[in-house]
């Protein structure tokens, strides 16, 4: 069978349907013999045999232990109806495993001593599993999620994001409610078994624990052949302990993302141990939230070496008219006699004229000529788009019309559309945008890997180039 026609039927594939059936034998075998051994167990009891009993017990209680926590749980999740389970997951804690074992010991020594008191236990501590079953599922039907994320978020620095969780019951409150992210897998390439390991108790060192088994399971992985991963937004989850009816709770959280890019959250999961802590049951809500994160703009040693040389460039370029006094220098022809200055020139002798800055007509244009694929190192580029954002974010926030230039950007827009762009570009194989850059009245503020002999002559009168190293 194709891969392609494996993939098509995730849920019905004839490997899949053959290991539950190779588990549902395997577990009615097991219960077969453990149910013997119990009956060998109570022979041998009757016959005063001490030792005959305590081996066949501890048998029927081992086999009874393996059936319940391997093969018990994995039909159980496959036997319920696609929206039962696509709504509600369920995972047994650490207190459910040490209540079930509790439950079979004493349904063991009921089966041995046929104490009617025994028994009324037995269905008393199996009826407080139905019990929380329930319970858990009443307290998560009936609540609405909201997450609001930030509009701006920064690589590095920290923003509030809000969780509202309303409860739309009008008489039942819900108790003990966690928000916890859900990863957001891509879709299965293809599938093949491998080993699992099981152990008793879970979450423990292998060398801690008490029991450790192996068997086959069906996983999914990519063309790669490892686990598909997924970058989701939410790090942790967020405790509600109380949530009255008809009424709404806020948790805020603090969102930090190390590194830029494009985050996304496709559902989340509302999940109780309400209230008797032998399940976590959790019921997946289908909510996308996505997420921009900005290159850092916090300054570099970088950024405060290159900014002055920057300006000062700039502001020699940008003389002209204006209201700051620039410079006082020689008459020429071409100088209107009302800039002249008469003090200077009673001085010296000659004429002199003065020019003043043109603060109506600072414009700057930030050009990020985003080198090819394998052009630098990944460090050295990060840097870059980091100068660059933090370059336009400086300038925008001055008195100074900032426009931006960019292989794949649109051009036109703001500081928040060419952060935004900053914020997943990759190296590409694109045209350099040099070649095409038309000068004009701005000035240039260029970061590129090219060599400096192949940068057009005419753009070294009007632009502050950073080379990007490599």
């Amino acid at each position: 069978m194709r891969d392609s026609d494996i993939t098509s039927r995730p849920r019905f594939l004839p490997f899949e349907m053959s290991e539950v059936w190779f588990r549902f034998l395997t577990a009615i075998l097991g219960l077969l013999l453990a149910f013997g051994a119990a009956l060998f167990s109570t022979v041998a009891r009757e016959s005063g045999s001490l030792w005959g009993t305590l081996i066949f017990s501890s048998v029927a209680l081992a086999l009874a232990t393996v059936v319940g926590l391997t093969t018990v749980p994995y039909l159980a999740r496959r036997v319920a109806g696609n929206r039962i389970r696509d709504a509600f997951d369920y995972d047994v804690t650490r207190v459910g495993i040490v209540y079930v074992l509790a439950i079979v010991l004493i349904g063991i020594a009921t089966l041995n001593t046929g104490n009617n008191l025994l028994y009324v236990i037995v269905a008393a501590m199996l009826a407080a599993i139905l019990v929380s079953g329930v319970a858990s599922a009443v307290v998560l039907r009936g609540l609405a999620l909201d997450v609001r994320l930030p509009d701006q978020l920064f690589a590095g620095r920290g923003a509030p994001a809000k969780i509202i969780l309303r409860n739309r019951r009008r008489w039942l409150p819900s108790f003990s409610i966690s928000v916890v992210p859900i990863k957001s897998n891509k879709p299965p390439r293809r599938w093949r078994w491998e080993p699992a390991t099981f152990g008793v108790p879970p979450g423990l060192p292998p060398e801690k624990q008490w029991v450790t088994l192996r068997d086959l399971r069906l996983h999914r992985v990519n063309e790669n052949g490892q686990a598909p991963a997924a970058h989701g937004i939410f790090p942790e989850s967020a405790y509600f302990p109380f949530i009255p009816a008809a009424r709404e709770v806020t948790a805020e959280m603090e969102l930090c993302f190390p590194r830029r890019g494009r985050y996304r959250q496709d559902s989340f999961g509302l999940a109780t141990r309400f209230p008797f802590a032998f399940l976590t049951k959790t019921r997946k809500v289908s909510l996308a939230r996505e997420i921009l994160v900005y290159p850092p703009i916090e300054p570099t040693d970088e950024f405060f070496e290159a900014l002055p040389l920057i300006t000062g460039e700039f502001e020699t370029f940008a003389r002209g008219r204006g209201d700051d006094l620039y410079r006082i220098r020689e008459y020429v022809p071409e100088d209107s006699a009302r800039h002249v200055d008469w003090k200077a020139t009673a001085k010296s002798g000659s004429l002199k004229v003065r020019e003043f800055s043109r603060e109506d007509e600072r414009k700057i244009r930030i050009v990020f000529d985003n080198p090819g694929a394998g052009a630098v190192s990944k460090k050295a580029y990060e840097n870059a788009v980091t100068m660059a954002a933090s370059l336009g974010w400086h300038f925008s926030q001055a008195e100074t019309e900032v426009s931006f230039v960019a292989a794949g950007h649109a051009g036109g827009g703001g500081i928040r559309e060419f952060l935004a762009y900053l914020a997943t570009v990759d190296p590409h194989t694109a045209p350099s945008v040099l070649d095409s850059l038309d000068v004009s009245d701005d000035y240039n503020v260029i970061l590129t890997a090219r060599p400096r002999g192949s940068i057009p002559s005419n753009l070294w009168a009007s632009s502050y180039f950073i080379f990007i190293e490599k």
